[in-house]
């Protein structure tokens, strides 16, 4: 199917591609920056940087993407599926931003275990994203692609898991409310990372359904 479009319309596959690897490099940011936390708060900033722009280029991919989208006539995918696709894409990187940003503002100092634990499962989302996102482009990769999206799934659900466990210990054994709060908040804003990775995998499984 796909060999007989355009060459133009490959486009959206780069774009998806390039999309992803910026999703990728921010997580793995992010992790290096809830590893630092503790011993070197004052890189915090710096890491937080890095996520920024890693933003910011995904967004530039965003804006090219919905851009082809309105200047082509026949695209590889539904329209609406490439605007939702990339669209999901980066509300994954612009959450990993917030996490940063929160750590920053809120002045944490240290992250516990659990934290460090969900930003390695976002990480482990993030990269199958980049996988499943790295096989659309042909439907002979479909079983593949589903596989993958299933790891997502299943990632996910640990991400659940951790975080119950994080807010139970976080309101049975942290006194100070304050901590309290900014962990919470923490806590919650890294799970919704993979949630969002998980949208992502239920939309291309979706795309995979109707084009194998």
């Amino acid at each position: 199917m796909f060999g007989r479009l355009m060459p133009q319309e490959g486009r959206f596959f780069d774009l998806f591609n390039a999309h992803a690897e910026q999703i990728v490099a921010g997580a793995r940011e992010l992790v290096t920056l809830l590893n630092v936390v503790t011993t070197s708060p004052n890189a915090l900033r710096e890491h937080a940087v890095a996520i920024d722009a890693f933003e910011t280029r995904a967004d530039k991919i965003t804006h090219d993407t919905v851009a082809l989208l309105h200047r082509t006539f026949i695209t590889p995918l539904d329209r609406d599926d490439i605007h939702k696709l990339i669209s999901c894409m980066d509300d994954i990187l612009d959450l990993i931003q917030d996490v940063a940003e929160s750590i920053t503002l809120y002045d944490v100092r240290q992250v516990t275990a659990e934290a460090r634990q969900l930003g390695d499962i976002c990480q482990s989302c993030c990269d199958r994203v980049r996988s499943a996102v790295g096989l659309l482009h042909d439907m002979d990769n479909a079983s593949a692609i589903l596989k993958t999206c299933q790891e997502i799934d299943r990632l996910e659900g640990d991400a659940d898991r951790v975080m119950r466990s994080a807010m139970s210990r976080l309101f049975r054994d942290e006194p100070d409310v304050r901590k309290v709060i900014k962990l919470k908040a923490i806590y919650e804003l890294l799970e919704e990372v993979t949630d969002r990775c998980e949208d992502v995998a239920n939309l291309i499984e979706g795309i995979v359904l109707e084009n194998s």
